[in-house]
């Protein structure tokens, strides 16, 4: 059986769940998720978990808050008068929003809280700061 390795497009079916126990990610009802190893196409830890595996292997790996979408950082959030938010915009809390950042570049955000007064946005990532645990199956291998 082929063994995945840097530069291969491989093709995993994946299950990936937080400490609690909740899914927050699967592609078990969807296509296999495809990507080339060290391509920084997925978070490194889960290329990391991929590397080495053979085709049809199935592994069980915890990928630290660091390897995979880093820490929260408190500078990605920011709090925005009511007042400069379009009213056509829908507000709830935990919706996603894309904004545009003072350099011009496109953002998601999260909602985080709503006032009279103002809305607080969170542009970290909604898994930052989190352990992730992926139970991974490698389906198929195609060499570099």
């Amino acid at each position: 059986m082929a063994e995945a390795k840097q530069g291969d497009t491989v093709r995993v079916h994946y299950t990936g769940t937080l400490a609690s126990g909740e899914v927050f990610d699967s592609s078990r009802e969807r296509d296999p998720l495809e990507f080339q190893l060290g391509a920084g196409m997925v978070v490194p830890g889960f290329d990391a978990a991929v590397n080495g595996m053979s085709e049809g292997e199935t592994v069980r790996r915890t990928i630290p808050a660091a390897e995979a979408y880093g820490p929260r950082r408190d500078d990605l959030t920011v709090k925005v008068e009511r007042e400069r938010v379009p009213e056509n915009v829908q507000l709830e809390i935990g919706g996603r929003l894309q904004i545009q950042t003072p350099d011009g570049r496109v953002a998601a955000v999260t909602v985080t809280e709503i006032t009279d007064d103002s809305v607080h946005l969170d542009a970290n990532h909604p898994l930052a700061g989190k352990d992730l645990t992926f139970e991974i199956e490698l389906v198929e291998v195609k060499a570099a």
